[in-house]
């Protein structure tokens, strides 16, 4: 029997350009072929039996699967009956051999699909500010590839005959013969001080551009240090960079930010940031398991009528306690949640969520909150909570005359592997850190130690959500920069964002 093969275009970088086809045939994929710099998020939408074979090229092809196995790793894995995507950059008929791979298939019968991507041809330029036809300067647009340089297949390319033709040349795979092109463009009569410009990792939060005369755009390339891929545009449009510019200017763009969350929890948190121009740097910092008395926490959950009030004050506690809830949970019983995520989390567990703090998520808030929805003394609350939770909650509570039954839910650790990933992403360099629970100040502490850790703190910008997680950080002798009193990662990247609007940023 033999399986499928669908030819999918990821897009030129930035996940949110991923079409909503491409994105349906990844979460369908049994195998997965896929490229060499595909971002993370676009792979995390494969299932998770899914096969995951990584047969990138990078640089000038040197390493990475030979094109001979891909095309047998492809026909092996249809002819076992499975259904695979094969995962290109950009759009796999532009410079991508998905011709070549679609010809394969063909001569071996093997049905096949295709499923266009945004290709950086437009898309990189799009992110530099320069549109690559426009009425006043451009009617015509010639692609071409810069692989391969001086070679012997070079003859193929008729580099004089498109720069007298086309008013826009834009050249991709280009940076290692770039000398040479511009060059040959020359010779063909364009003007040395036709307007030209290298971008190269379009569209990504690493995006750089550099603009020059066509003649001085070899020297401005390698003063850069511009890497692959890049995409060089030639004519008037390129100008347009000046005044059009959009992508840099925002507050986070460019910036490294390491987001610690478990793993499977981090992929809101980095969307909001790569939004916003922002580089998530994840490192699993926590992972999250049952209590160790799993059978208290079931008999308090269980025995819910003796309680008029369930307080949740994270969304992780909501997880855990949610499989150990009897349905229907008894008529009189009121759920209080801290913040709106824990909210959302309560409401998909299928509980009505009487209370969320409008404003700040704050213990006293939610319990005011919780006093404007029903008479709070003589009440009871059952406060499932986490290992090292603060007291604040339960003793906002206890002020207000109500007796609080607090029952750990889960716990944390530290997931193997964590210290040297983290260590990694601090030898790369970042520019922020966000927090989002005291105990994952704890396990910094742990892993780092106080001095490395405050050391670390002293060059990067801290933001944390909620009072709790930022006081915790103080007992270690650190200020935050940012506390967000909002629980919500939307508003914790808000936050973010308006501080280094604040102090400044610039535009690569």
């Amino acid at each position: 029997m033999s399986g499928r093969v669908v030819l999918v275009g990821a897009g030129p970088g930035d996940p949110d350009l991923l079409t909503l086809r491409a994105a349906r045939e990844i979460r369908a994929a049994e195998v997965l072929l896929y490229d060499a710099l595909i971002p993370t998020a676009i792979l995390e939408l494969a299932s998770s039996d899914c096969e995951r074979i990584d047969v990138g090229k990078r640089g000038d092809g040197s390493r990475g699967v030979p094109q001979d196995q891909i095309a047998e790793l492809l026909l092996s894995k249809a002819r076992e009956g499975r259904y695979v995507v094969r995962l290109k950059g950009g759009d796999p008929f532009v410079f991508g051999r998905g011709g070549e791979e679609a010809s394969v298939l063909a001569e071996a019968g093997i049905p096949f699909e295709v499923v266009p991507g945004i290709s950086s041809i437009l898309a990189a330029p799009a992110y530099a500010g320069i549109p690559v036809t426009d009425r006043r300067f451009s009617s015509s647009v010639a692609v071409i590839t810069g692989h391969r340089g001086k070679s012997e297949e070079d003859r193929r390319i008729d580099w004089e005959g498109l720069a007298r033709s086309a008013d826009t040349l834009v050249i991709l795979m280009a940076t290692a013969w770039i000398e040479n092109i511009v060059e040959r463009v020359l010779r063909a009569g364009r003007d040395p001080e036709t307007p030209a410009a290298a971008i190269a990792s379009g569209t990504t939060p690493r995006q750089r551009v550099v603009s020059a005369p066509l003649a001085e755009l070899p020297a401005r390339i390698r003063e850069a240090g511009l890497r692959a891929p890049t995409v060089i545009v030639i004519g008037e449009v390129a100008r347009f960079r000046e005044t059009l510019a959009w992508f840099e200017k925002r507050p986070l763009f460019g910036r490294r930010v390491l987001v610690l969350r478990a793993e499977g929890q981090q992929s809101e948190l980095s969307e909001l940031l790569t939004r916003r121009g922002a580089e998530p740097v994840p490192v699993p910092l926590l992972g999250f398991e049952v209590a160790e008395d799993r059978e208290k926490l079931a008999r308090a959950l269980t025995t819910l009528d003796r309680f008029d009030w369930l307080v949740f004050s994270s969304a992780n506690a909501v997880r855990f306690c949610a499989p150990l809830l009897k349905r229907p949970t008894p008529a009189g019983l009121r759920v209080a949640c801290i913040g709106p995520a824990t909210a959302d989390a309560a409401r998909a567990a299928g509980l009505a969520v009487h209370v969320v703090p409008h404003g700040r998520s704050l213990p006293e808030e939610l319990a005011r909150e919780m006093a404007a929805c029903a008479p709070l003394r003589a009440t009871r609350a059952l406060f499932p909570h986490a290992q090292r939770a603060r007291e604040d909650l339960p003793r906002a509570l206890e002020r207000r005359g109500v007796r609080v039954e607090c029952v750990q839910a889960y716990r944390s650790f530290v997931p193997a592997g964590a210290g040297e990933a983290l260590r990694v992403a601090i030898k790369e360099g970042l520019d922020a850190m966000l927090l989002t629970s005291p105990s994952m100040v704890d396990h910094l502490g742990t892993l780092l130690g106080e001095r490395e850790l405050r050391e670390l703190a002293d060059g990067l910008t801290l933001a944390c959500i909620g009072p709790s997680t930022a006081g915790h950080l103080c007992e270690y002798g650190i200020q935050p920069e940012v506390v967000c009193e909002r629980q919500s990662d939307a508003a914790l990247v808000e936050a973010l964002e308006d501080w280094f609007s604040e102090h400044g940023h610039g535009v690569s």
